[in-house]
């Protein structure tokens, strides 16, 4: 036992790095180190042998685990002082700037957006993703054989609900929330089943708005609706109104913008027609206010629903909507 111990005690002694401390540890005390062999062999000792033998090689065990300890210690601090000594710092010297992160182009026009509308008195408000059917289709007058609510258009929740297919909820769930008159927007994401292209993507995001008061006119909407393209442009912008079919509006538009980035020459986002759809909007369907809890009698409204996502695309002139999802930091540091 006494030759081991010293035999152990030297080896230790000379180990210099904490790597070969390391070493010498699993030599002696691994799963296969010599005092482990040992310990194995106990059972083939006589009883009175083998309560000395054991008692003897614990003893050396815990002797070796506590100059190891004592050991790393020094190893350890001489460590610290040659790698302090063979590294030299110069405080000095400027430090690495970290690079400043920015804000997407998305967000950069949905605050453009929401700052121009809470300029007009609007609310902005935040509603689920994950909708019933009811806010989604129902409450928004759209029929049950409506080809938007077939799953070929619409992403279906396994608990019976749904990924909202426009931001169009807010209305049934702001009438149902607040006591008219008010106005309000919902900025956010949105999600259809459908293939995509140039001009077409199946997460994307839009921003709905009402107006709800006893007496609301066509001119109005439309008044509002260019104030926020001029706030968003920073000039007057080419539009056109045309008749358009919804079921939670009548009458209903279709407001276009003139594609900004082929200048209404033609091109594959606006498919070559140099127009793009911009803004269903109109006068809210009566079905559509009883939902929300009001009597169309009494209560009158506006609504609109704006792609965000198509509205960046015109104020950067970006070729195709796919990029926006990309997650290409090449594309986002042009911003």
């Amino acid at each position: 036992m006494e030759e081991l111990k010293n035999e152990a005690l030297a080896q230790i002694a000379q180990a210099t790095t904490t790597a070969a401390l390391k070493e010498v540890e699993v030599h002696w005390l691994g799963k296969k180190g010599l005092i482990t062999e040992r310990l194995k062999t106990l059972g083939t000792l006589a009883p009175e042998e083998r309560k000395n033998a054991g008692r003897d090689l614990n003893i050396l065990k815990n002797e070796i685990q506590t100059a190891i300890a004592e050991r790393t210690v020094t190893v350890a601090a001489s460590e610290i002082q040659q790698q302090a000594a063979s590294l030299f710092i110069d405080t000095s010297m400027p430090g690495i700037r970290a690079r400043s992160g920015h804000l997407h182009p998305l967000t950069m026009v949905t605050e453009q957006v929401v700052d121009v509308f809470e300029r007009m008195g609007f609310f902005t408000l935040d509603y689920p993703e994950a909708e019933s059917e009811f806010f989604n289709f129902d409450g928004l007058n759209i029929p049950s054989d409506h080809p938007a609510r077939d799953t070929q258009d619409t992403f279906y929740l396994t608990d019976g609900n749904l990924l909202r297919t426009h931001t169009s909820p807010g209305q049934v769930r702001a009438m149902r929330e607040f006591a008219p008159p008010f106005k309000a927007i919902f900025p956010g994401r949105v999600f259809r089943c459908e293939a995509t292209d140039a001009c077409h993507e199946h997460t994307f995001n839009q921003v709905e708005g009402i107006m709800i008061d006893r007496s609301v006119s066509v001119a109005n909407l439309i008044s509002s609706m260019m104030t926020l393209l001029s706030g968003v442009f920073g000039r007057q912008v080419v539009v056109r109104l045309r008749p358009g079919f919804f079921p939670f509006v009548e009458p209903g538009f279709e407001l276009d913008i003139q594609c900004m980035v082929c200048g209404g020459s033609g091109c594959p986002v606006c498919k070559r027609s140099g127009w793009v759809e911009l803004m269903p909007c109109g006068l809210i369907h009566p079905n559509v206010i009883r939902a929300g809890g009001l009597d169309p009698a009494e209560w009158e409204g506006w609504a609109f629903g704006l792609g965000l996502s198509r509205l960046v695309m015109m104020r950067y002139e970006i070729d195709d909507i796919r990029w926006l999802m990309s997650g290409d930091l090449r594309f986002v540091r042009q911003f």
